[in-house]
């Protein structure tokens, strides 16, 4: 006999894992103050991330996106900026309109 899981195995065990951690989690949810400090910080650090990952690829990037001049790629950044700063905080407005940047002048 094979000392490997199947697939089913595999497949049943990562199912019961993720229904374990899904039913803590809706237990926690009535507990947890959407406004309180923990709340406020969770936020605070989940932006700080989404901000760091943004000026990484526009900073340093790989791929075809290193070939593009800088300038550019921080024009398209502030464009898509200044749409999504636009009344109605569009994000796949924003992102086109940088995305559309990058394409016209990269």
């Amino acid at each position: 006999m094979s000392a490997t899981p199947s697939l089913l195995t595999l497949v049943l065990l990562s199912a019961a894992v993720t229904f374990l951690w899904r039913g803590l989690g809706a237990a926690l949810a009535t507990r947890i103050d959407p406004n309180g400090e923990a709340a406020r910080w969770v936020t605070c650090v989940s932006y700080a991330i989404l901000a760091a990952l943004v000026a990484r690829m526009v900073v340093l990037p790989l791929g075809a996106t290193a070939e593009i001049p800088l300038a550019i790629r921080l024009s398209a950044l502030a464009v898509g900026l200044v749409v999504f700063a636009l009344p109605g905080h569009r994000i796949l407005l924003a992102v086109a309109a940088g995305a559309g940047t990058l394409y016209l002048f990269g």
